[in-house]
């Protein structure tokens, strides 16, 4: 009986832990750790920017030597798009159509130290 409880502990303690808490980045976007580094989502349009910054700080991380891809699914469909660094501490790419409300980027992002990891945002 003493299982079934801490089962039942575990799995809806696990339920919260696997939703994404946003926090909101320097710049107002959605912002999520992944990879050791702090991702804040930016969209305008067709264009993507994830900018980098130190965990839990507001310092810019240079993304020289950084890599990604997104993911974009949405109204129009599903969509790849490659980030490329793009001034200090951004990566930047350029989705075919616009990107709207209700659309989910899933992010996967490689740093200069060989760290990588995936994060979803939900707008």
């Amino acid at each position: 009986m003493r299982f079934v409880f801490a089962l039942i502990a575990a799995l809806m303690f696990a339920g919260t832990a696997g939703a994404e808490d946003y926090e909101k980045g320097p710049n107002g976007g959605l912002m999520l750790d992944v990879a050791g580094i702090d991702a804040e989502l930016l969209t305008s349009g067709n264009t993507v920017t994830i900018n980098v910054w130190e965990p839990f700080k507001p310092n810019p991380v240079s993304t020289k030597g950084f890599s990604g891809a997104i993911l974009i699914v949405g109204g129009a469909g599903r969509e790849t798009v490659q980030l490329a660094p793009s001034g200090t501490n951004s990566l930047k790419g350029d989705a075919k159509n616009s990107i709207g409300p209700g659309t989910t980027i899933t992010l996967t992002i490689k740093t200069a130290e060989g760290k990588s990891g995936q994060v979803k945002f939900k707008q």
